[in-house]
């Protein structure tokens, strides 16, 4: 019943497995997108899988100009920020945070043992970058799901098997959380003028062409050109991997650590505004976190 909606599959053009290494404050994250082989896949600016355990963490630091999408696989992080919102964040859950103008906020394990999750940065146009900042946040009960006989796809932004999610995004972008069970098979639909990649976190799967060899976990698979995706599982084990695709901004880039804008101009603005506490970091001044006190 799907097989008419992708007549172009897009095959692997790129892949490499992610390494480990140290960010934030005695975390470990498994970086692919953002590191020196892949500074920027249009829209997305770094892709993490993290690993935390307390004392280890994200403390204090700012944001502007994108949005951070945090997907939590196990365990909790506490999230506070400068205007007071705090919270956690535990398996399944999402948040999709435009931190536009500017956010200050940490991230912390919120349980004892290993905290895991998903750290996806989505660039905004230069006519975004300075919004005001918001918050999307769900539940991991509330992400709607969509299945069928061995695929069942988790849609935390985006539309898939006729079910929609609905998280704003302002780069339009998809963010499917899928797991095939062993001897399925999907297929995705992904707007042709997209850029779109697999990250693959458990089991093993074949992905563009049925002859292809399998990936294992941990791989970042980019996609080329086409209309969709195909994935299948001839492992005994279930596989699960996110699929995101999101619109070109075609825009120049220029990043400087957590904050990314069009010109060195607006990054020296940047800052110049979080030293001075102003234009969107006013609450900078006198804030810190509770971990951090």
């Amino acid at each position: 019943k799907m097989s008419n909606l992708v007549q172009n599959p897009r095959p692997v053009v790129r892949k490499f497995l992610s390494r480990p290494q140290h960010e934030g404050f005695g975390a470990t994250v498994r970086r692919t997108i953002g590191r020196f082989e892949m500074k920027y896949f249009d829209p997305f600016l770094v892709l993490d899988e993290f690993s935390v355990s307390a004392p280890a963490g994200f403390p204090d630091h700012p944001h502007r100009g994108f949005e951070t999408v945090t997907y939590m696989l196990q365990g909790g992080l506490r999230h506070e920020d400068f205007d007071g919102r705090q919270g956690t964040i535990e398996a399944g859950d999402l948040q999709w945070m435009t931190a536009g103008k500017g956010i200050v906020h940490s991230e912390m394990p919120a349980s004892e043992g290993t905290q895991k999750g998903l750290q996806l940065w989505i660039n905004l146009s230069s006519k975004y970058k300075m919004v005001e900042p918001r918050y999307q946040e769900m539940k991991g009960e509330n992400i709607l799901e969509a299945s069928d006989e061995k695929v069942r796809v988790r849609i935390v932004a985006g539309e898939a098997m006729g079910v929609k999610s609905p998280i704003y995004t302002r780069t339009p972008t998809m963010f499917l959380d899928i797991t095939i069970l062993p001897g399925g098979q999907f297929r995705q639909p992904i707007p042709t003028s997209w850029n779109s990649f697999v990250y693959v976190l458990e089991g093993e799967g074949v992905f563009g062409h049925s002859r292809s060899s399998p990936f294992s976990a941990h791989h970042i698979l980019l996609l080329g050109a086409g209309d969709g995706v195909e994935a299948w599982n001839r492992h005994s084990k279930p596989l699960r991997f996110v699929l995101v695709g999101g619109r070109p901004l075609g825009e120049p880039v220029v990043q400087y650590g957590p904050f990314v804008m069009n010109s060195q101009e607006e990054i020296d603005q940047a800052i110049e505004d979080f030293e001075e506490c102003k234009n969107g970091f006013e609450n900078a001044r006198h804030w810190k976190s509770e971990s951090a006190i």
